[in-house]
């Protein structure tokens, strides 16, 4: 069975914080029988257009939730339905009372992403982690065909066998309806102890022309079956030493600038499909902030230095670590200042069923404070539609 985000990322000194998605909201602007096509958002008095502004950020959020069936009346369907969230992320096991999710067996799968898909009124990213090994929440514990680790795959580097590796891990995600991997990793495995990658074989290699060479391999044959990718995790995680009495690992001592080489020549390859961003801490790159959080980090670094231009998307925007010290307020605010463009709240350690509602009231004033503006929400609307299926 595939290990959790949370368990991952406690081995390695980050310990995430799951609020749940989702509200109750009913469709806006829909007909009626005096009305007819319709009814245009009112504008606020200062000029906002409330209901578009929710529909856009709300577009934005991938969520977790409960539940290997969904009924009409769910708060995640509604979610869908009536606030157009942009995606699901699905997971094999839940945080809290350790019970499988939303992933029991092949056939239970596909119709739940048939229904939730059924549910939505436009395009629906259904999300996962199947890096393959340890980390595929498809996996033989819910019926699917056992995968090798992305380390084990490294170890032979051959384009041929990654290829063929990489079509078994797809193959299990078309044939449920998933539309995006949170894969490959491309972290260097610099540290060999490191908790969070080299113990758990989720690196190629620490060698970059290896990593570069099998993440190419294997977003080819993503591409080729129309599901995206996200190289993870920039700016690089694999130097860390993931001390756990730490809530945030801080990379500080041990990150190097080789470490964004992968990155940098998948980019400039026009490899990658997005770029997911890690909460840790680079003082060499944000003395302050960390990374998923830092301009300096997404929008001078990434996007300036590297010149990416794609969609940025969030590690667990529920993480202990972030909340702790942010809130989910400022850290929303940060991440969208920050450049950060498709945001996943996974809902595993604390389950919100109203965290959709929650950040869209969040956006709303702080656009109208002038924290965030439309132009900044637009642009991570147009970024976020290339993940659309």
């Amino acid at each position: 069975m595939g290990l959790s985000r949370r368990h991952l990322l406690t081995a390695a000194g980050l310990s995430l914080s799951a609020a749940a998605c989702g509200s109750n909201g009913a469709p806006a602007g829909s007909p009626t029988a005096t009305t007819p096509g319709p009814a245009s958002p009112t504008p606020t008095a200062t000029g906002l257009d409330e209901t578009a502004l929710r529909r856009k950020v709300a577009s934005l959020l991938v969520v977790g939730f409960r539940g290997q069936t969904v009924s009409p009346d769910d708060w995640i369907v509604k979610a869908i339905r009536g606030q157009h969230i942009g995606g699901v992320i699905l997971f094999d096991t839940d945080q809290l009372t350790g019970q499988p999710r939303n992933i029991t067996s092949p056939e239970q799968v596909t119709k739940l992403v048939t229904s939730l898909r059924e549910a939505a009124p436009g395009p629906l990213i259904v999300s996962i982690d199947q890096e393959g090994g340890r980390i595929s929440r498809l996996n033989p514990g819910n019926g699917f065909p056992a995968s090798q680790s992305q380390a084990q795959v490294g170890a032979i580097n051959q384009a041929a066998h990654t290829t063929a590796w990489a079509q078994g891990m797809v193959r299990s995600l078309t044939s449920v309806g998933v539309t995006m991997n949170y894969a490959p990793v491309v972290d260097l495995a610099t540290n060999p102890n490191n908790p969070a990658i080299a113990k758990l074989g989720r690196s190629f290699s620490a060698d970059a022309d290896v990593v570069v060479a099998n993440a190419t391999e294997e977003i080819k044959v993503h591409r080729a079956s129309k599901i995206k990718t996200s190289i993870k995790h920039f700016p690089g995680f694999g130097s860390a030493t993931g001390n756990t009495d730490f809530d945030v690992v801080d990379v500080t001592g041990t990150w190097k600038r080789s470490d964004l080489v992968p990155f940098q020549r998948l980019i400039a390859a026009g490899t990658a499909d997005s770029v997911l961003v890690a909460h840790l801490l680079n003082r060499q790159l944000d003395p302050d902030k960390p990374m998923s959080l830092s301009r300096k980090a997404v929008n001078d670094l990434l996007r300036g230095d590297l010149g990416w231009t794609g969609p940025v998307v969030s590690d667990d925007m529920q993480a202990k670590g972030i909340t702790a010290k942010y809130g989910t307020d400022e850290a929303f605010t940060l991440a969208v200042q920050a450049g950060v463009d498709l945001l996943v709240y996974a809902n595993q350690q604390v389950y919100n069923p109203r965290i959709v509602t929650e950040i869209l009231d969040v956006a709303v004033n702080r656009v109208k404070r002038g924290d965030l503006t439309m132009a900044q929400i637009d642009a991570a609307v147009a970024r976020v539609d290339t993940l659309r299926p």
